[in-house]
């Protein structure tokens, strides 16, 4: 005999939980859960990236956001880091190990970690479940992107169907940057916290594929030749265009 339907585990429609990187799509994200929720907590992924310097840059970011938004401060909560080491056992990529970025037999730059934003969201979900919490952000993005089929607009509602039915939960996934190209995604940062989240950003979050923070640019820090870096670049040289043109 078949059980009846189980109610809905109850989330906190008012709190969300941010996908935390430390670098720019991520940061950009969470000013914008910031904006919206009246809790956010974030979380990060210590898979044994190539580029691991994100992971203290990150802390920076927080650190940083809590001292010059006091009117965010309040607003947000704890930072969580989830170890997945396996992800660094199992893919043998560019983000995982010391080798030349180069694009793949399958047409994907051998950047792509199979199966990262799904272990992700997969693991964001299970955290926001603990923590009662209904919205999880994601800086995932299939107009500027590098063609990550993990980063498209189906993948993430097909997610969050799967996440809800497995869960037995109301999870809403939400992806700010979907369809912004990366001028865009600096505006909408200017929008939300002015020149001074701008700044932030450009001094304090890191993007490059390679580690590297020891080169300064307009931007950021960064090797300024991997895909990251040329995207973030060529994105806010056009998004610093149009705002001298305004």
């Amino acid at each position: 005999m078949k059980n009846g339907p189980r109610a809905m585990f109850n989330l906190n429609s008012e709190a969300a939980l941010v996908l935390f990187s430390g670098g720019q799509d991520s940061a950009t994200c969470l000013a914008w859960a910031l904006a919206r929720y009246g809790h956010v907590e974030t979380v990060g992924f210590d898979y044994g990236q190539r580029h691991l310097v994100e992971m203290d840059c990150r802390q920076q970011v927080l650190q940083e956001g809590r001292a010059h938004f006091p009117q965010w401060a309040d607003r947000l909560g704890p930072d969580h880091v989830l170890d997945v080491p396996v992800l660094g056992q199992m893919a043998e990529t560019a983000l995982t190990r010391d080798a030349e970025i180069t694009m793949a037999d399958n047409g994907l730059p051998n950047t792509f970690v199979p199966g990262r934003n799904i272990l992700f969201l997969t693991l964001a979900a299970a955290l926001g479940y603990r923590r009662s919490i209904r919205h999880i952000v994601a800086g995932v993005c299939e107009t500027d992107y590098s063609g990550y089929p993990d980063c498209r607009d189906d993948t993430i509602k097909a997610m969050q169907v799967a996440l809800n039915l497995g869960l037995n939960a109301r999870f809403v996934l939400h992806t700010p940057l979907m369809w912004l190209d990366k001028a865009a995604t600096w505006g909408l940062a200017e929008r939300l916290g002015g020149e001074e989240l701008i700044d932030l950003i450009t001094e304090h979050t890191h993007t490059c594929y390679i580690g590297d923070r020891s080169r300064r640019h307009e931007w950021g820090y960064g090797c300024g030749e991997c895909p990251a870096c040329q995207l973030r670049a060529a994105g806010f040289s056009a998004y610093a265009a149009s705002a001298a043109l305004s």
